[in-house]
């Protein structure tokens, strides 16, 4: 491998969310595999910088005021002219785009600088009229997942040659360690089971189909409903688990430290997102031994096959997602067979070394380019 001596990270902001946390153990990774590591976000320093600072990782934020705050590009400019790495490597559509033209102002070659995309965009299209328009301003554009990297080759019309999958992947020896939560800690009283949910708080993660469903299932399956995570759609949130009727069986936690306890105390978990790219939530959820229920969608189809290792419904229908929950409320056996079943293709397939070592030699591949 050739020997690298600085990489600079770029991600649109450093809040606590799927994306700034992948990148803060690849960057904790790279740091440890012997080099050079700067974050940079466009926004204010957010929770995760506070992590990086805590691993010994030089991370700074540059301030944006929001998505078109445009004076972002010379900050941005001016990092790369300070860091001057051998290569940028941005995470996000802001960070992408940001970083491609920050390159051209500061003479950055192209070549040098990596793009990543991690979901497969549904709500905002001109995000791929956009990539599809600058893609050859970067080297390569990563996709964590088979059904983003066709997303992007199919909807997005990336030429396929700049296209690079690196699936997702994270640690089970982690989540199997995790000690269970109790219930009481969770501000569950009762004895019946518990459904979990973690992820961030956003339209596309198919609360309010989660919500409604739940609503259904409890009415004759006693349960309880435990949402873990933050963000902008809290609000919204609330107000359907007021409307819902069953408000007290849900319990919202708000952003955990310490999600593998919450997972070891968990019966079955459930993620009914509208699109993912390769959703850390559910790989952690299989780690430990859960039965999943998730939606048909890229990212979830990616990890799950139906009735194998674990049940995959219609995207918006609520009553698929509340007859599945249902089903693994009713089949102990069968919710064993696919927690064994997902426990086992989490360790055979999406181990986090075999996706860090991955980058390591992408940037490596685009080093020994420039020799």
């Amino acid at each position: 491998m050739v020997k690298l001596l600085n990489v600079l990270y770029v991600i649109t902001d450093l809040e606590t969310g799927g994306v700034p946390l992948h990148l803060l153990r690849l960057a904790d990774y790279a740091k440890r595999q012997g080099l050079d590591v700067t974050v940079c976000c466009l926004a204010p320093p957010g929770p995760v910088s506070r992590m990086l600072t805590d691993a010994g990782i030089a991370n700074t934020g540059l301030g944006a005021r929001g998505p078109w705050d445009w004076r972002v590009l010379e900050r941005l400019a001016d990092q790369i002219r300070t860091v001057r790495p051998d290569v940028v490597h941005a995470l996000l559509f802001h960070a992408n785009l940001a970083s491609r033209i920050a390159c051209m102002l500061c003479g950055f070659p192209a070549r040098r600088l990596i793009c990543e995309i991690q979901t497969a965009e549904i709500e905002r299209p001109w995000h791929l009229w956009v990539d599809r328009w600058t893609q050859r301003w970067c080297r390569a554009i990563v996709g964590n997942s088979p059904s983003v990297i066709e997303h992007l080759r199919s909807a997005g019309h990336i030429h396929p040659s700049r296209l690079h999958l690196i699936p997702g992947g994270i640690d089970p020896d982690v989540i199997a360690q995790a000690q269970p939560v109790g219930r009481r800690d969770m501000g569950i009283e009762n004895d019946d089971p518990i459904l979990l949910w973690v992820g961030r708080l956003d339209p596309v993660k198919g609360l309010d189909e989660l919500i409604e469903a739940f609503g259904r299932v409890v009415q004759v399956r006693p349960c309880n409903l435990v949402l873990v995570g933050e963000g902008t759609y809290r609000r919204r949130v609330e107000h359907l688990i007021r409307r819902s009727g069953v408000e007290n069986r849900i319990i919202m936690l708000g952003a955990q430290p310490h999600v593998p306890r919450l997972l070891q105390g968990a019966d079955i978990f459930v993620f009914p997102s509208r699109t993912e790219g390769m959703p850390n939530a559910l790989l952690e959820a299989m780690a430990a031994g859960l039965p999943c229920v998730a939606t048909q969608v890229p990212g979830c189809r990616d990890v799950i096959t139906d009735n194998i290792d674990g049940l995959l419904t219609t995207p918006g229908n609520v009553a698929h997602l509340a007859d599945a929950v249902a089903r693994l409320l009713d089949d102990k056996d069968l919710s064993h067979r696919l927690g064994q079943s997902a426990l086992s293709r989490v360790r055979r397939e999406f181990r986090l070394q075999q996706c860090l070592q991955s980058y390591l030699e992408l940037y490596a591949m685009e080093e020994g380019k420039r020799q």
